[in-house]
């Protein structure tokens, strides 16, 4: 069997828990499995590099910054596999180049292309535990690049599809993927097993303990994850095709975020083409845009309210203003006190009745919803920020989220 295993940030974020990873990867091979193992840098260490690089310049060069950042990885794969060798097992690392993971040029939101394996199944084939440095691979120039955030979860799925893997498993600070976040719902249920879908909802709407690109890429290359705890050896969360799952809860999840601001652009003339020279200018700039509502046009005019992260509004509002006077919109405003709150689950698709349960809970609450979108597995209300804690608690409590069996209504 060949397991993928990637560390985040607080599982190797000193000497002592690295030597508590290699720990667990020894187990792992000594169980008769052959180990790839993917870790990020010690938590903090990545922000500190781009805390030096803003020091050295007003503006640092992205190429320049990519090939410092990425030496917190280097880091910790070296100290990663001296532990490993401390306790006798054989261990080889490995930089993003050194395994050739090519990457397109785009410097801090690298996306992978390609991916040779030679080099780790021949450390594998030689005994080896092979520890290879996420976040970073190359681009067609030799240059270092990195993925962006959550960039090793990236690397360890890209990996795990590549080699084939049976299995990739995210250790973490948490124990797998919960029914809300425990730090605020303090019954929140632990999942067993999630869909691909699910969590891809789940991820793209503020739940932090996947990133989206790891979750499509393994979605797309049909890559089973595991997420556990560095810190248990409780068995996580499984992330799996759907048909796959044993069970199917109505609901299976909430998930909030207050990362994001919301913009209106106000009395927009409604006419083919104005929609397409709104959001083209952001797009060109890489700004992604998340819900979009617009209103019934009124007299030929109507108003269109986005949302979008909110550290990238400074960016955007120059850009939103230039447009809006180009398509003769009246004017248009921003709110960063927004909050988004999305219910997730698939079994949504075959009960009716969900939406109207999640609005009711929310109206008795006194929380009123600024926008809503949707698919088949998901509802999506804009709220007040000040709301979000409360709005995740009662609607929690509505579907009977908590404890250890999911109770769905419809």
């Amino acid at each position: 069997m060949l397991v993928v295993q990637k560390y985040g940030g607080t599982s190797v974020a000193d000497v002592d828990r690295i030597r508590n990873v290699a720990d667990r990867i020894g187990r792992t091979r000594a169980a008769g499995h052959d180990v790839v193992v993917v870790v990020s840098a010690m938590a903090g260490e990545t922000n500190r590099l781009l805390a030096l690089a803003k020091a050295a310049a007003r503006t640092p060069d992205d190429r320049e910054s990519d090939a410092l950042v990425a030496t917190g990885e280097q880091v910790t794969a070296a100290l990663t596999a001296l532990a490993l060798q401390d306790t006798g097992v054989a261990a080889r690392s490995f930089l993003g180049h050194q395994v050739r993971i090519e990457t397109d040029s785009a410097h801090g939101k690298a996306r992978i292309t390609r991916i040779d394996i030679e080099r780790l199944r021949d450390a594998l084939g030689g005994g080896a535990v092979a520890v290879v440095a996420g976040f970073q691979g190359v681009d067609g120039q030799g240059s270092i690049t990195t993925l962006g955030r959550g960039g090793s979860d990236t690397s360890a799925v890209a990996l795990a599809a590549a080699l084939g893997a049976d299995v990739c498993e995210i250790y973490t600070d948490v124990d797998g993927v919960y029914s809300a976040d425990p730090r605020i719902v303090a019954d929140a249920r632990k999942l067993r097993e999630v869909s691909f879908e699910e969590m891809l909802e789940l991820a793209a709407s503020g739940a932090r303990v996947l990133a989206l690109r790891a979750v499509e890429y393994a979605r797309n290359h049909g890559v089973k994850l595991h997420v556990r705890s560095s810190f248990k050896l409780d068995e996580g969360t499984s992330v799996m095709k759907e048909e796959e799952m044993l069970e199917q809860a109505i609901i299976s999840g909430i998930a909030h975020d207050t990362s994001e601001a919301r913009v209106t652009i106000h009395k927009v003339p409604d006419r083919p083409g104005v929609a397409a020279r709104t959001f083209r200018p952001l797009a060109d700039a890489g700004i992604n845009i998340g819900e979009i509502f617009q209103n019934t046009s009124t007299a030929g005019l109507a108003d269109i309210s986005f949302t979008l992260p909110e550290n990238e509004l400074d960016r955007a509002e120059p850009i939103i203003d230039a447009f809006s006077r180009e398509i003769g919109a009246e004017a248009f405003d921003c709110d960063r006190e927004i909050a988004k709150v999305t219910v997730v689950g698939a079994g949504m698709k075959s009960n009716p009745g969900v939406a109207a349960a999640i609005f009711e809970a929310l109206a008795d609450a006194g929380i009123n919803i600024e926008m809503i979108s949707t698919s088949s597995i998901r509802v999506s209300g804009v709220i007040r920020a000040t709301d979000a804690k409360r709005a995740v608690q009662v609607v929690h409590r509505r579907f009977g989220l908590g404890g250890e069996v999911l109770e769905g209504e419809g």
